[in-house]
């Protein structure tokens, strides 16, 4: 639940050792061409042998917390399960000296007390016994890692190795800054015990019993009528799994997150001065940033740090669940605290500096659709920030001043055959993406301006999209033989080069797309006429300022209610129309998954540069990449990738909505059919939701080769949101642990498609 007042985590642990060594070595020989080597592929689940642990979390009050935790033994003979419920306090006294330590200490056999607070109180195990109370510090074990002594008698894997060893590093005074109850139960073959916690500021006499047994029952119930309210009349109960799986782990996404820049960088007074490059090192330009706030995470196991265009398209899904968070997720990286005072927008942790796709403005005119268009009060705050954002984008990202913009990475990794951040000296990469994206970050900064009546503005973004789309016109970032949009390198001599990889960089284009009212052309028509100055509009090429009428009768639609609308685009009408058969092409960017981030059309024709003494090529590689450029598997966000699918289909959805049924497109390519925008995005959406339903034959394309994902009653229906996916077979790939723009997935249950 949003509330927090009902939550359930499932872990499923082996009933061996954990084989940390195994999964490095495997891992540390395998190649790039090779899938990685996973846990499930070490065997130590082989056998069944192993434990399914379930914590449910219910609030009886906002600070009233019942914990019921589940031991189930999955094998096939009796075993000894050791479960310690830990608390611990964050260690920040080690930060400066002479700070507080706080103290966690037995207030009696079952009862913890956290500073003077909070308790937290255990109920007997199955055996009727109550669990002895083992104590250490939250301080690092220095000794053990860097070979000097510490100042804690007792530090942080003191409880670990005294379980585990048996070794005397557990305070006997039963105090510390960690603390556990140390339960041991014996559960035959197939059966399941329960734990009982509570957390309260005080303990009462019926900490347990019917009444405790109740708050989980009633909180669980309220959980389930919440989500069927979520679910629109007639959805599947697989589609009601999957979205509400979807919100769950958004849920569980949110992270508490404190990076202090300048403490970073400066060390830390209590511990070891940092090396001499360190602060002059990453982020050194970033000391204002000090974020000490719950955000959502792409990944709370893997990926536990924000990413701005990430957040972006989490707070679209969160926004069903919680309108008001999923504004502030938005309004975040805004504040003052966040954003530069030059107006740019920090990326991610591991490089503040670098860009991601300017996509704020569309989420934050998603969340304020999805909340029933009433906050205008969000819509202003977030639209005065992104003014600066917007300028800083000018000013910085367009250095030759001729609205041809240069992002750099922009999240789309090896995508293409160089590293886009990094380019040989005198080179100059004109990015057909990075252009996109301004103009489509005009369009809806345009949009919010008129939601805000702010006609001047309305006006000024009108003109600036007009400016990047004759841009994109007079450049060479289009290719009139391929029908596509390109990335165009300038060398020092003046040359110019197109990257002819047909990738998502020259789909983007499609998403700078609006269609204006009558009275919003008018408004735009009124504020030009004085300086006879041609509104530039696409599909519609350029119009005549002086009448609404003037504007050839082909580029006017209609609606089924007689209203009219000019569509206005970066990619004009003819263009669109070349571009889209790609799209739309089974043997191109069309899966049966979505749609690729990489065109298949590359596996027979791979795509090469010579570039400063090197050569550069790209294939089509429908899972990881095979290059380093990035490190790792730097192609990770893969040929089938969520949040760019996403744009593409609400793309298509709005400019139904806006055209009616008139417009059509052979769908797919080579079919002979012709569709609708609607039924096109209707069947984009289908196949993104079918990555996770079971077919005919049992099967969840997500899962991939893994046969215990795909059929074992314990797992297969306990969905793992994967990063992305293979382009040909869906399988997930990445990170697997709720990548948080997967779980786009729920708002596509919650918010079909509504014109088809």
């Amino acid at each position: 639940m949003p509330s927090h007042a009902w939550l359930r985590w499932r872990y499923h642990y082996p009933q061996r050792a954990f084989p940390y060594a195994d999964l490095v070595a495997q891992n540390g020989r395998r190649s790039r061409d090779e899938p990685e080597y996973e846990l499930l592929d070490t065997g130590v689940f082989d056998g069944d042998r192993y434990w399914i642990v379930e914590a449910d979390y219910a609030k009886a009050d906002p600070d009233d917390m019942c914990i019921r935790v589940r031991l189930t033994n999955a094998g096939p003979q009796t075993a000894t399960l050791h479960a310690l419920p830990t608390v611990w306090l964050r260690n920040t006294w080690s930060w400066e000296e002479g700070a507080p330590r706080p103290r966690l200490a037995a207030v009696d056999d079952a009862t913890i007390g956290i500073e003077d607070s909070l308790l937290l109180q255990a109920a007997p195990g199955p055996d009727g016994s109550l669990p002895p109370q083992v104590y250490c510090d939250n301080d690092t074990n220095t000794e053990r890692l860097f070979g000097s002594p510490g100042s804690a008698r007792y530090p942080k894997d003191g409880i670990n190795d005294h379980v585990v060893h048996g070794a005397d590093t557990v305070n006997p005074a039963r105090e510390g800054t960690k603390a556990a109850f140390w339960y041991r139960v014996t559960v035959p073959a197939g059966q399941t015990v329960h734990l009982s916690l509570r957390l309260a500021p005080q303990a009462g006499p019926a900490a347990f019993g019917p009444a405790f047994d109740e708050v989980l029952a009633r909180r669980e119930r309220e959980a389930d009528e919440f989500y069927a309210g979520l679910a629109p009349p007639g959805t599947s109960a697989e589609d009601a799994a999957i979205m509400r799986q979807a919100f769950a782990g958004m849920i569980w996404g949110k992270q508490f997150y404190h990076y202090d820049v300048a403490a970073w960088l400066r060390g830390d007074p209590a511990q070891p001065p940092p090396p001499p490059g360190h602060r002059s090192g990453r982020n050194a330009g970033w000391r204002h940033l000090d974020a000490s706030d719950v955000m959502s995470m792409p990944d709370p196991w893997e990926y536990p740090w924000f990413a701005a265009w990430d957040s972006a398209f989490h707070a679209v899904a969160l926004a069903h669940l919680d309108p008001a968070f999923a504004k502030y997720q938005l309004l975040l990286l805004c504040r003052e605290w966040f954003q530069h005072p030059n107006g740019a927008i920090p990326a991610y942790e591991w490089a503040f500096d670098d860009l991601n796709p300017p996509v704020q403005a569309w989420a934050a005119l998603q969340v304020y659709e999805i909340d029933g268009r009433r906050d205008k009060h969000f819509l202003g705050r977030i639209f005065a920030k992104l003014m600066l954002n917007f300028t800083w984008w000018v000013n910085r990202e367009d250095p030759a001043g001729n609205n041809v913009f240069e992002g750099g990475f922009l999240g789309l990794d090896n995508i293409g055959p160089i590293d886009r951040s990094h380019l040989p000296e005198g080179h100059v990469l004109e990015q057909s993406d990075a252009t996109a994206w301004m103009a489509f970050y005009c369009l809806n900064l345009l949009e919010m301006a008129r939601e805000l009546d702010l006609d001047d503005l309305v006006v000024k973004f009108m003109e600036h999209f007009a400016l990047i789309s004759e841009a994109m016109r007079d450049r060479d970032l289009w290719s009139e033989e391929d029908g596509f949009y390109y990335d165009v390198l300038r060398r020092p001599d003046g040359s110019a080069t197109p990257l002819r990889v047909r990738s998502m960089v020259g789909i983007i284009p499609l998403f700078a797309t609006k269609a204006l009212r009558e009275d919003d052309f008018e408004r735009v028509r009124r504020h030009c006429r004085s300086r006879r100055r041609p509104i530039t509009s696409a599909p519609t090429g350029p119009v005549s300022p002086d009448r609404f009428a003037d504007v050839p009768e082909e580029h006017v639609v209609r609606t089924d209610d007689g209203e009219r609308f000019v569509a206005v685009g970066v990619a004009a009408h003819g263009r669109v129309r070349r571009i889209l058969p790609h799209l739309f092409d089974e043997e191109s960017f069309l899966s049966p998954y979505g749609l690729r981030a990489l065109s298949r059309w590359h596996a027979e024709h791979p795509f090469s540069i010579d570039l400063a003494g090197w050569t550069a090529t790209v294939g089509y590689e429908p899972a990881e990449s095979s290059t380093g450029m990035f490190g790792g598997n730097s192609n990770w966000r893969g040929p089938l990738w969520m949040p760019l699918n996403y744009l593409v289909l609400r793309t298509l959805e709005e400019y139904d909505i806006n055209f009616g049924g008139g417009v059509k497109i052979e769908y797919p390519t080579g079919s002979g059919r012709q569709q609708t925008a609607g039924a096109i995005a209707e069947d984009l959406r289908q196949r993104m939701l079918s990555l996770y339903r079971r077919g005919p034959d049992g099967r969840r394309p997500a899962y991939g080769w893994v046969e215990r994902l795909q059929h074992d009653p314990n797992w297969r229906d306990h969905l793992l949101f994967f990063e992305y996916f293979h382009g040909d077979n869906g399988a997930g790939l990445g990170a697997m642990h709720q990548t948080g723009w997967t779980g786009l997935l729920a708002d596509l249950v919650a918010r079909p498609v509504v014109r088809q």
